[in-house]
């Protein structure tokens, strides 16, 4: 197995209704389909040899959504392992608080052998759409490895 490091932005906001998080739903065609465990956190991979998780974070962020992660204070909610595939991934999140608009992501792209085994090179967004959810349908939404740092926001704020 092999280890990967992974590093994301949670980006939050508070409304009438209690707090909200952005995720942006797995783009390609493996996804199409899904919505349950189809979602993510914006976040990707890096070497930790040469970058740091933060700054990791910060570009994935824009990578996948084509917008800057929001200013403000970034609260640390730590690091998860989980598999995926064939690796063991080491994702660190933080928090952030902002309000984006979904309509605004331009999501980057990437490419695959679509359909498989058949020579061809299809490009696919990162993720094909966003949205802002509550807590509880957000943990719905996630992949299970992603989950404990929807608690670990919660806990947190005040």
């Amino acid at each position: 197995m092999t280890d990967v490091f992974s590093a994301g932005v949670l980006v939050y906001r508070r409304g009438e209704a209690g707090i909200e998080v952005l995720l942006g739903h797995m783009g390609g065609p493996l996804w199409a389909k899904k919505d349950a465990s189809a979602w993510s956190i914006p976040k990707g991979e890096y070497v930790s040899e040469e970058e740091s998780a933060r700054d990791a974070a910060r570009r994935e962020f824009t990578e996948e959504l084509g917008l800057p992660a929001p200013e403000g204070e970034w609260i640390a909610l730590g690091e998860v392992s989980y598999r995926s595939g064939t690796k063991r991934k080491f994702l660190t999140v933080w928090a952030v608080e902002g309000d984006l608009d979904p309509a605004d992501v331009v999501p980057g792209t990437f490419e695959m052998e679509w359909p498989p085994r058949s020579g061809r090179l299809a490009e696919f967004p990162e993720i094909d759409r966003a949205a802002w959810f509550d807590p509880t349908t957000a943990a719905e939404k996630l992949g299970k490895g992603q989950r404990p740092f929807l608690a670990r926001l919660t806990d947190q704020l005040p």
